[in-house]
């Protein structure tokens, strides 16, 4: 085998985490000695940490290790990039695609990059509102770009498996900068190739 991928956890973390999660199964009215529960903890010790890795991740680091001088000034668009987060409120997850395009201006960088900083902003607790900010945010502060765009559109668990329990419904933001923001035909020639539309 020439290739292995491999999830690293801190010992001492899982073991902290886990301990509060065999107390709340207690707390539930669980029997966390019953066979199917043995491990639990650990698991959920361990999804919570790989579902949350972004804290340990540098999206700043992440573009600028790949920055490239280029005269390209037209848009760059990455769409559907799939996305995974936990809502900050319920600890529940929201789910959907981010839809991201930048206007050069002097520097380009590696397109697996952008998917990568939407990773490293969504694998935090989030509200869907903030991330899309962030994400703006550091590419612009990062490649200094004539103008960011980005558009999240995500379902959440929050409303449909609770509380409201809508389970059609999806919640769409949007943030821009420069050209995005102060040209309206760039706008939409960016909405409509990502095929949508902001009411």
């Amino acid at each position: 085998m020439s290739y292995k991928k491999k999830d690293l956890f801190t010992p001492e973390t899982t073991q902290q985490l886990g301990e509060h999660y065999k107390e709340i199964l207690r707390l539930l009215g669980e029997n966390t000695a019953r066979e199917g529960l043995l491990k639990t903890p650990e698991r959920v010790a361990k999804s919570m940490q790989f579902l949350t890795h972004g804290y340990q991740t540098d999206p700043v680091a992440i573009l600028k290790g790949a920055m490239f001088k280029e005269e390209y000034q037209q848009m760059v668009i990455v769409k559907d990039i799939e996305l995974y987060s936990l809502c900050e409120h319920h600890l529940l997850p929201f789910y959907g695609k981010a839809h991201v395009a930048y206007i050069p201006n002097g520097y380009i960088t590696g397109l697996s990059k952008i998917p990568r900083v939407v990773d490293a902003f969504a694998r935090r607790l989030q509200v869907q509102e903030r991330l899309t900010v962030q994400i703006r945010d550091c590419i612009q502060k990062t490649l200094k770009p004539l103008g960011v765009a980005v558009v999240i559109e995500a379902a959440h668990m929050c409303m449909q498996i609770r509380g409201v329990q809508k389970q059609n419904s999806v919640t769409t933001t949007s943030a821009f900068t420069g050209a995005f923001l102060n040209n309206r035909k760039t706008r939409e020639e960016f909405l409509g190739l990502i095929g949508t539309s902001l009411h």
